[in-house]
């Protein structure tokens, strides 16, 4: 297939590339953006083995002076500010400057990493996103957002900071574990859930993973994700949708220390706790919960979480998104049709669990 470009014209515009062979053509395409001399290939220990050596003889082969490959240890309780500082250190050593780069190689929390590294690093240098996973190369990937954990809440450290391309290789997504395709489907029904019904249609009647809809699915995904970044790219107002189901998921996430669910599984269990609330308050369109639960257990995503709502429900208050003792829920009107709702963390647990 040709490869499909979507131009996003955030502050500093950048083109996602979706295809498939993207991996060995990864240093031509960066140096259409990229004139410097040095790179640090960031991944997890599961990805380096799969692609790192493809990646990298293929920016070698685009004439890049250096080329090092940094790898730390696969999965979210990783994501830590003392895993950035490993990538500073480094960067020292190789001597990166502002006119090197960084490219992030792998899912969700590699690209957020590696991403806040390149954004903090002499201020700011120019990152790649190569998203591996089906939850980076629909939602994390695009839209600038990079950070980390810390024990008192998910990603509250972190930074704005733009890629200069997004490379999404589809035929990666053929070697991901099942509970890796599950844990992206989550992400991929919440876009579907605020603003594309036909998405959650075609959802509902097919098999996410036939060969023929992959891409399709993806590139949907994608689209959404990037007029909603354009419109609003530092989450002043119509970014907040891409929240949906993640506030609560969040809380589960951190109750948990970060294992035990994965971020989609979390985001799924959020979605139903918060939709079923909605709904049960007269917010929402009568059957929606019900239909959003089946196209989640279609999937393999659970529908309620390993401890109860009343559990973690505490959690919400230290989320970024709680602001003066208010916290901006996502709510829907119907499949397709999002909203966000200020609701006072005093009555936050009236509001979803009665």
């Amino acid at each position: 297939m040709e490869p499909i470009v979507i131009p996003v014209h955030t502050g500093r515009a950048y083109d996602i590339i979706l295809g498939r062979g993207l991996l060995s053509e990864a240093g031509r395409l960066i140096r259409e953006v990229h004139k410097g001399s040095r790179v640090l290939i960031v991944c997890d220990s599961n990805v380096a083995p799969l692609y790192a050596d493809t990646v990298r003889d293929s920016l070698i082969k685009a004439k890049y002076q250096t080329v090092s490959v940094l790898t730390f240890p696969a999965g979210e309780q990783h994501k830590r500010l003392e895993t950035v500082a490993h990538f500073y250190r480094a960067l020292a050593t190789a001597k990166f400057d502002r006119g090197d780069l960084v490219v992030a190689l792998g899912g969700g929390v590699t690209g957020d990493m590696a991403g806040f590294a390149a954004a903090t690093w002499m201020r700011g240098i120019d990152f790649v996103q190569i998203p591996t996973s089906l939850l980076a190369q629909v939602d994390s990937s695009i839209g600038g957002k990079t950070g980390v954990d810390i024990p008192e809440g998910k990603n509250l450290v972190g930074a704005f900071w733009q890629p200069i391309r997004v490379i999404a290789d589809i035929d990666t997504l053929s070697t991901l574990p099942q509970e890796y395709v599950t844990d992206g489907m989550g992400e991929v029904v919440k876009t579907a859930c605020i603003r594309d019904k036909e998405l959650f249609a075609l959802l509902e009647r097919d098999q996410a993973f036939s060969p023929a809809l992959l891409t399709e699915i993806v590139r949907r995904c994608m689209l959404v994700k990037c007029r909603v970044v354009e419109n609003d790219e530092r989450e002043s107002g119509e970014r907040k949708l891409l929240n949906f189901g993640h506030t609560l998921g969040h809380a589960l996430e951190q109750h948990l220390n970060y294992t035990g669910i994965s971020h989609g599984c979390a985001v799924a269990v959020g979605m139903a706790a918060v939709t079923a609330a909605s709904e049960r308050h007269g917010l929402t369109a009568p059957g929606t919960a019900a239909r959003l639960c089946a196209l989640l257990s279609k999937f393999g995503l659970p529908t309620v979480g390993p401890v109860p709502v009343s559990a973690y429900l505490e959690g919400v208050k230290s989320d970024k998104k709680c602001i003066g003792g208010q916290v901006d829920l996502v709510l829907l009107s119907d499949i397709g049709e999002a909203v966000c709702r200020r609701i006072p963390t005093d009555t936050l647990e009236e509001f979803i669990l009665r």
